[in-house]
């Protein structure tokens, strides 16, 4: 199958990417005291990851000293070259300020949103009211979805909580995400911590915490060839790719916190020495749960624990549930629901992060204002701006500041888009359904990153999505004695 480019696609088959081109139209550090994520507590592992006046590209004329960079879609890339100050100053004051009284009304409308929903199926979808058992069956896989549904607006909530978003109260913030997300059997504060970390390191191939592609040689070794011949090999089947997504979807949450997987695995460099020998997958020792796990320092032991404590508290109230009103009414009753919540939180990290349009970055070229911007907003419709909370929609923002509360996002987002310009990317075209199809396409497109073809010097460290599959710009072609 011949390769194809974006630029040789029939204009209606185009994949949309829509970008603010303002310039060219008129158109914390990870203490859990203090989650914010701000880019001065980076560490310092790359020149430019510091200072908040100087964390774009090292100067204004940056970008021509890449030469031609093209992304996936085969449209022509350029570095940022804005800084986080013209963000942050260009960002309403009253969007940064946070209400208790709101976050906290928004947890109980979710609440009530689970309660309405359990007491009506429960008294109502039974065969009283509906003899045909095929009937019950279908309406109760609708509760499971609505309930996974309602369960993902908490988490999203405890996840605000996590930033800071949710009051300007810590300690309130810290209590309501521990109980939410012990609920949801996530263990706040671990997840929390590493979550910032994740912040910290946006799009850098060393340092990130969560869905760090792989690069041509570990894509090579995982298939069992060599570096050169990525550039040879047959389209990926449908099957093996839908296979490859039921896995992600299903038990990818559970497989990032026990093993760490899609994070980086450089623990070796952990600057207390935590991370010797360790390494991510199953009997490596890096995870959510233990409190000496290279992922975390010293310092965070306590609330490792205190993570796990509200784990415990959770499954032994489950276990009481079970045993009280049986396990197959705790199956539809919870778990289903809790595996709907894990696929969308799946989804909607796997698909902020990975798009045909977006760069990686190695250490040495990465700096906190590229990073987030190697992000991209989607459009869910009424569920994502609704009972996701925005969590889908400005994603984008979220990585600048973390700290500005969902209700306040679109406004600062749309405050941004001016200063980004062609840097703020939203695939929007198809509304639900395109979101939905995005985790479909990602998988075809995003197998693996890699310069562009040609690129010397400083362009080896910006890297982009390749594919086996011959979709938009073919992988690089290597001689073999490389």
């Amino acid at each position: 199958m011949a390769p194809t480019t974006a630029s040789s696609l029939p204009a209606a088959n185009k994949p949309f990417l829509r970008r603010n081109m303002a310039s060219n139209t008129d158109s914390d550090s990870s203490a859990v005291v203090s989650p914010m994520d701000s880019p001065s507590d980076s560490p310092r592992h790359s020149p430019s990851s510091t200072s908040l006046s100087s964390l774009a590209s090292d100067d204004a004329s940056a970008p021509t000293k890449y030469g031609k960079l093209v992304d996936t879609y085969g449209n022509e890339f350029q570095v940022p070259d804005f800084t986080i100050k013209e963000i942050r100053d260009a960002i309403p004051k009253h969007c940064y300020e946070r209400s208790a009284v709101r976050s906290l009304g928004y947890v109980a409308r979710d609440m009530v949103y689970l309660a309405t929903t359990f007491y009506l199926w429960n008294t109502y979808v039974t065969p009283e009211f509906i003899p045909s058992q095929p009937l019950r069956v279908v309406l109760w896989g609708v509760y499971t979805f609505l309930q996974g549904l309602f369960g993902t607006g908490l988490w999203v909530l405890a996840h605000e909580c996590g930033h800071g978003a949710f009051s300007p109260s810590q300690k309130l913030n810290n209590i309501v995400g521990w109980v939410l997300h012990s609920a949801l059997l996530v263990p706040y504060f671990s997840w929390q911590l590493s979550h910032s970390k994740h912040h910290k390191a946006t799009g850098n191939m060393d340092r990130d915490m969560v869905f760090v592609p792989r690069t041509r040689e570990q894509q090579a070794s995982r298939i069992g060839r060599l570096v050169h011949e990525i550039s040879e090999l047959t389209e990926e089947t449908p099957i093996y790719t839908m296979i490859h997504l039921l896995g992600q979807q299903l038990i990818g949450w559970w497989n990032y916190l026990l093993t760490n997987v899609t994070g980086h695995d450089n623990h070796e460099r952990q600057r207390e020495g935590r991370g010797k020998g360790k390494k991510n997958g199953w009997g490596g020792n890096v995870n959510h749960f233990d409190p000496r796990s290279p992922l975390y320092e010293n310092r965070d032991a306590s609330y490792i624990l205190l993570s796990d404590l509200g784990l415990a508290i959770t499954i032994s109230a489950l276990v009481y549930l079970g045993k009280t009103f049986g396990w197959s009414n705790m199956f539809v009753w919870y778990f289903l629901p809790y595996v709907w919540v894990n696929h969308w939180l799946v989804a909607i990290t796997y698909l902020q992060h990975t798009d045909p349009s977006l760069p990686h970055y190695t250490d040495s070229e990465w700096n906190f204002v590229r990073g987030a911007a190697a992000t991209i907003d989607r459009e869910f419709g009424f569920i994502g701006r609704h009972l996701l909370h925005g969590i889908i929609e400005t994603h984008v923002l979220h990585h600048y500041v973390s700290s500005i509360p969902f209700y306040n996002a679109d406004e600062a987002t749309e405050a941004i888009k001016p200063i980004m310009g062609q840097h703020y990317r939203a695939d929007t075209r198809e509304g639900p359904a395109g979101f939905i199809k995005a985790i479909w396409k990602s998988a075809r497109w995003c197998q693996w990153v890699e310069p562009t073809e040609g690129a010397e010097g400083r362009a080896k460290g910006v890297l982009f999505f390749r594919n086996q599959n011959g979709l938009g710009t073919s992988p690089a072609k290597i001689p073999a004695a490389q």
